[in-house]
């Protein structure tokens, strides 16, 4: 048995009658909220004791959360099999005020959502990779990490958050689950979360990215790149020595993307490993014609690592070569730092304690 949150709303319509009722109940799961069938005021009783018995609506519960002084919030999830995957909200601006007392800016969200409990792909860098793979998230349990994080800091249905599948797991490994998933966010009738809010952010599983580019759904595409040349690449991410740089980079180039908006490169800046200026200059070459966004990233260290975070100096370096050789590039500011931040860290943490 599946979830409510794992069906289209099309899905619903074919299988609950009058059909009317499955528009009603996506109503009740996307704008209002709802995790309870009782709660559902204007469903009948009959149908939603077919529901219960058909549909489980209890995907999830919060078993742990963790809050930063920037107001970051991290929560970990368990589903119903007591295997946990993170979410994060991302509080990016704060709300703003005139003289007054009125609102002139609301605040701004970014999710970060997973997409598997654990992973497969194993970057040296990430504490994730400790725990393994251990299996696909549905579509459902995507999606209710979002239903979630807005139901939990009161965020009211028709205000817009940026959604970024780069949590625990590679988001393109759980492919069809994860178009599922951006299908139910995106619909009017559900999250109504635009595709262009919504960036896959991949460690290059090359075919993938091709695949993707084909269902032109309109997200935004963002590579974990990390290194400019194979050997680095294919320390940090195993995955590297099947779906190399080159590969990548071509599909990238094949990616459809809105004319406003940029393909991502995120760079994870490790000290003494990429962040000298020859690093920098190799990564100007590579990204000839794309046209990119370079987001440098500080490496967030864990417990046994052997990574350094690199210093503010080696970070402006690099930021001010790409600027001046026409790349347009950020400094990621750190979130979270105080907390379990980086991704498996709270996952991490609980087992322990466990």
């Amino acid at each position: 048995m599946l979830s409510i949150y794992d069906y289209t709303l099309d899905e619903l319509k074919n299988s609950i009658k009058p059909s009317f009722r499955a528009k009603q109940l996506y109503n009740w799961l996307y704008k209002q909220y709802a995790t309870s069938y009782e709660d559902m005021k204007n469903i009948p009783k009959d149908l939603k004791k077919d529901l219960e018995q058909n549909y489980y609506i209890d995907i999830a519960k919060v078993i742990n959360t963790e809050i930063s002084s920037d107001g970051t919030r991290k929560y970990l999830f368990a589903f119903k099999d007591n295997k946990t995957a993170e979410a994060v909200l991302l509080l990016m601006k704060e709300k703003q005020k005139d003289k007054d007392g009125n609102i002139t800016k609301s605040e701004k969200y970014t999710f970060c959502i997973s997409s598997q409990v654990g992973c497969k792909v194993g970057c040296s860098f990430c504490l994730t990779a400790k725990g393994g793979f251990v299996r696909d998230l549905t579509a459902g349990e995507i999606v209710a990490q979002i239903v979630y994080l807005k139901k939990l800091n009161n965020i009211p249905q028709n205000k817009a958050v940026n959604i970024v599948y780069m949590g625990m797991g590679e988001p393109l490994d759980n492919y069809d689950n994860l178009v599922k998933a951006i299908k139910i966010i995106s619909h009017l009738d559900g999250l109504a979360i635009s595709t262009r809010r919504q960036t896959i952010s991949t460690s290059g599983i090359s075919s993938k990215i091709k695949k993707l580019g084909q269902e032109n759904l309109g997200v935004q595409l963002a590579i974990s790149l990390h290194a400019v040349d194979d050997e680095l690449r294919s320390e940090l991410i195993p995955m590297n020595k099947a779906y190399n740089i080159d590969s990548i980079i071509q599909a990238v180039r094949e990616f459809p993307i809105d004319s406003r908006k940029k393909v991502m490169f995120e760079y994870l800046v490790i000290k003494d490993k990429n962040d000298d200026l020859k690093s920098a200059s190799k990564l100007v070459k590579l990204l000839n014609g794309i046209d990119a966004k370079v987001n440098l990233i500080y490496f967030n260290p864990f417990e046994g690592t052997v990574y350094q975070t690199p210093s503010k100096n080696s970070m402006i370096r690099f930021q001010e070569h790409l600027l001046s050789h026409g790349v347009i590039c950020t400094i990621r500011e750190s979130k979270g730092i105080d907390i379990s931040a980086a991704c498996g860290q709270l996952k991490e943490k609980i087992e322990k304690e466990k």
